[in-house]
């Protein structure tokens, strides 16, 4: 099954890059999201390379930035007439130092801001042009490391850890994913998580200090297949560890707490 345009964010590296190679193959349209203007055209040359009939475009942003996301999802309604496929793929891991508190452009904890506020931010912008495009379908990169949100401490001001910072912000990821897909249903674009390999060969994998047991390939098949498998087309508000829905952390089914959760992050994306 071929898709006409699909948006994959954090795609200069790791499973991203992997993913990229992999959908460029299946033609249609492939726009490729990284922060790094080298690494974007190195990864798009690639891809061209190695697809010469898929239509490669890239779009530049730091997702520690809302700024940069509600401005890359603008200049994406404005240059693209259509897309029905959103992976958000790109990661702030546990770091290199795990103790230091980062801070994205406006303040928030930085693992809170790239891997929760920015995808809801970017979904909700793109929101428009999805729908306009149904049957769609929005694929959040989440993971099996989940962690309760302590709503005392959203920010992670006490006995910061960026482990347990990036386990809390997949849990905001997942819950956005159950909470949009209600909001959603019926009008063609569905929304689901998944955990998509264990310890992949990725910088950030290495960057924390742990050992990689597999490679970005393990990943790319099951989030490819949430994206394109027809029997999937109407499932939605999931979460996936690869290819088995799986139950994901308690705290996301908690209806009081994704709409505490729902309501602050609405008020942090303005």
């Amino acid at each position: 099954m071929t898709r006409h345009t699909t948006l994959i964010t954090g795609a200069t590296q790791g499973m991203g890059r992997a993913l990229a190679l992999d959908l460029a193959l299946r033609g249609g349209a492939l726009l490729l999201h990284g922060r790094d203007r080298g690494r974007l055209e190195d990864v798009a040359d690639a891809a061209r390379t190695a697809a010469p009939d898929t239509a490669i475009r890239t779009y530049l942003a730091d997702l520690f930035d809302l700024d940069q996301v509600h401005a890359m999802a603008d200049r994406i309604r404005t240059a693209e007439p259509y897309l029905d496929g959103l992976i958000n793929n790109a990661v702030a891991g546990g770091g290199a130092e795990p103790r230091t508190r980062e801070l994205s452009h406006q303040g928030h904890e930085l693992r809170f801001a790239v891997n929760h506020l920015a995808p809801y931010a970017l979904i909700r912008d793109l929101l428009p042009l999805l729908a306009a495009s149904a049957p769609a379908r929005v694929v959040n990169v989440a993971s099996m490391g989940q962690e309760a949100i302590d709503f005392d401490d959203v920010m992670f001001e006490r006995d910061y850890e960026g482990l347990h910072a990036y386990c809390r912000s997949k849990v905001a990821m997942i819950m956005a994913t159950f909470d949009l897909a209600a909001e959603l249903r019926g009008t063609g674009v569905t929304v689901n998580a998944l955990h998509p390999a264990h310890l992949m060969d990725t910088e950030g994998v290495r960057a924390y200090g742990l050992t990689p047991a597999v490679s970005t390939q393990e990943g790319v098949r099951p989030t490819v297949r949430l994206l394109l498998d027809p029997e999937l087309a109407t499932t939605t508000g999931r979460y996936f560890d690869r290819f088995t829905e799986a139950r994901a952390h308690e705290q996301a089914y908690d209806t009081e707490a994704r709409e505490r959760l729902m309501a602050l992050t609405r008020d942090l994306i303005g």
